[in-house]
C-alpha cells in the first residue's frame, strides 16, 4: 500500500514542479520520454532518491507527484489531484507527447484510477507505459486484516513505526478503506478495464527461500486472501502485497526473487520487501530498462 514511515524525507513542496534540469525535448531520442513518479500510502517523494540518480544520468526529465499532504482525501480525490498536476507540468514544460509513469504500491491505484476510470473513455492522457512496483491492483488483504477483530490489533501493533503511523486507525483512513478488496473504488478499477494504448509493467518480489530477514515482522511471509476467502501467509509476496494482488488480466509480472542470506553479490533479502522496492538496485535496473527501451505491447 505504501512505503516506510521511517524513511528520511527530502524537501519537496507542491511548487517543486521541475525536479530535474529542464531538457530540450527536441534533442530527446525516440525511445525516451519524461517520467512521472507517484509514491504510495504513508510515504513521500523521497523514496525515489536512488532512482532519480539513474534518471539524471540517462538524461530523462522527471516530475514527482507529492500527495503526502493529502492523507485525509479519498483515492479518487488524490487521482483528480494527479490529473491536475500532470496538466500543470505539461503546460509549464510545453511537453504534449507521451510520458511514462512509475508508481509504488497504492500509488499505482491512484494512477490507474485516473487513466482507466476518469480518462478511460476519452483517453486524453498520453501515457506510453505504466510501471507499477508492488501494486495492490486487486485490493489489499492487509487493509482488510487491519479490520479483522481477531488479528487486526496485533498486526497494527507489529507494523507501527515500520509501515503504519503511530495511533493508526484504519476505520478513519480513507485510503485504507478505498483499497479494501470489496470497496467501491476497487470495483470501479476492476470493471473499467485496462487501456490498450498503454503498456503495463508490473514489478514484484517474492521470498522463495523463506528468508526471515526479508520481512521479519511477518516471519518473511505476506498475508493474502486465498480463493476460499480465508487469510493465509505466503512466500509469494513482498511482505505487504502478495503476488496475486498485483496481477492484471493479460499482463505478465516481472518477478524478482529475494536471494538466500549468503549471496554476497546481491542485495540483502530485506531490500526486496515492499518498503524498499523503490531503492532496490535490481528493481531500479529493471525500471531503467523499460524507460530507455521501446514500449512493447503486452
Amino acid at each position: 500500500m505504501g512505503s516506510a514511515a521511517h524513511d528520511s524525507c527530502e524537501s519537496v513542496t507542491g511548487s517543486d514542479t521541475f525536479s530535474s534540469p529542464v531538457l530540450n525535448y527536441n534533442d530527446m531520442s525516440g525511445d525516451r520520454y519524461p517520467v512521472i513518479l507517484v509514491h504510495g500510502w504513508n510515504s513521500h517523494p523521497g523514496i525515489w532518491k536512488k532512482l532519480v540518480v539513474h534518471l539524471e544520468a540517462a538524461g530523462i526529465q522527471y516530475w514527482k507527484f507529492d500527495h503526502s499532504g493529502m492523507r485525509d482525501l479519498a483515492l479518487p480525490e488524490i487521482s483528480s489531484a494527479l490529473q491536475e498536476y500532470i496538466r500543470t507540468v505539461r503546460d509549464e514544460s510545453g511537453w504534449s507527447g507521451p510520458a511514462d509513469i512509475v508508481s509504488h504500491s497504492m500509488g499505482t491505484c491512484i494512477v490507474r484510477y485516473h487513466l482507466e476510470v476518469t480518462d478511460g473513455a476519452e483517453r486524453s492522457q498520453n501515457v506510453r507505459q505504466l510501471i507499477g512496483l508492488g501494486p495492490p491492483n486487486n485490493g489489499s488483504a492487509l487493509a482488510e486484516l487491519f479490520h479483522d477483530p481477531k488479528r487486526g490489533e496485533e498486526i497494527i501493533n507489529k507494523l507501527t513505526g515500520i509501515f503504519v503511523p503511530r495511533g493508526f486507525d484504519p476505520a478513519s483512513d480513507r485510503i485504507v478503506q478505498d483499497v479494501r478488496p470489496g470497496s467501491p473504488v476497487m470495483h470501479r478499477l476492476r470493471t473499467a478495464g485496462l487501456r490498450s494504448d498503454i503498456t503495463y509493467r508490473i514489478i514484484v518480489t517474492t521470498n522463495p527461500d523463506n528468508s526471515f530477514g526479508f520481512f521479519p515482522w511477518f516471519d518473511g511471509k505476506t498475508w493474502e486472501i486465498a480463493d476460499d476467502g480465508q487469510y493465509r501467509a505466503t512466500l509469494y509476496g513482498d511482505g505487504v502485497v502478495p503476488r496475486r494482488e498485483s496481477v492484471l488480466p493479460g499482463i505478465s509480472l516481472d518477478i524478482i526473487p529475494a536471494p538466500p542470506d549468503q549471496v554476497n553479490h546481491l542485495p540483502a533479502p530485506d531490500q526486496y520487501c515492499h518498503i524498499n522496492l523503490p531503492k532496490n538496485p535490481l528493481v531500479i535496473e529493471r525500471i531503467m530498462q523499460y524507460l530507455t527501451g521501446p514500449a512493447d505491447t503486452n
